[in-house]
């Protein structure tokens, strides 16, 4: 059934014990990491199609159907949506993409790296997806409790993130402020849902939380 999205489950009710120690460790530190080849191709056809068009990034697109929703709203905008999953980017295939739309597949990791390494910048960034990892073990596999966190930031300090658990939202907000953002955290209703995960909880009552920065581009 479409509205049975299970809620989130955690035995972590707050932002994890550990979070200050790990990002000020990652923001003091260098993200090793090699991008692949792939991702390095994917990294330059992207940068040649936006030019100097004003851009903004969906992390993690999925399907990439926020990134068609958020090119229709911000029509003055080059959306980019990346995700690396090439089986959920096809299901947009023969659909009617807008014509400030970018769909592409790279890793998001290899993505925000490169583009820190050649100060690349965009305007905002959305991270729509939810997270997959509520264990309290997990909070390394978080965004913000990544390695890439600083990479991350660099693109843009002007960041929506959007979930169905509040400890998520509430943790980004924290790990934002500890790099010297304003961030704050509400709830909100989706009226028009940017993303089929929303739209499926709503459709089960889920209560949705964004955390918003106040960051400078």
């Amino acid at each position: 059934m479409f509205a049975n999205s299970r809620r989130v489950v955690s035995a972590q009710q707050a932002p994890h014990a550990r979070l200050g120690d790990i990002v000020r460790r990652h923001l003091a530190s260098i993200y090793r990491r090699t991008p692949s080849e792939a991702a390095r191709a994917a990294f330059a056809d992207i940068r040649e199609r936006i030019g100097s068009q004003r851009w903004m990034l969906d992390a993690g697109c999925g399907t990439g159907a926020s990134t068609c929703e958020l090119a229709r709203r911000l029509p003055d905008h080059v959306v980019v949506g990346i995700d690396k999953s090439a089986a959920r980017l096809a299901k947009t295939a023969g659909s009617a993409i807008p014509h400030n739309a970018i769909l592409a597949r790279c890793d998001c990791i290899d993505f925000w790296q490169l583009a820190a390494a050649e100060n690349l910048r965009c305007e905002r960034q959305f991270l729509l997806y939810p997270n997959p990892w509520p264990k309290p073990d997990q909070v390394r596999r978080r965004w913000h409790a990544h390695p890439i966190f600083p990479a991350l930031m660099a693109l843009s300090r002007d960041i929506e993130l959007r979930t169905n658990w509040r400890g998520y939202a509430d943790e980004f907000c924290d790990a934002l402020r500890i790099a010297g953002v304003d961030a704050s955290v509400s709830e909100f209703e989706a009226d028009t849902p940017l993303t089929p995960f929303e739209r499926k909880y709503v459709a089960s009552n889920h209560t949705l939380w964004r955390c918003v920065s106040q960051g400078t581009t």
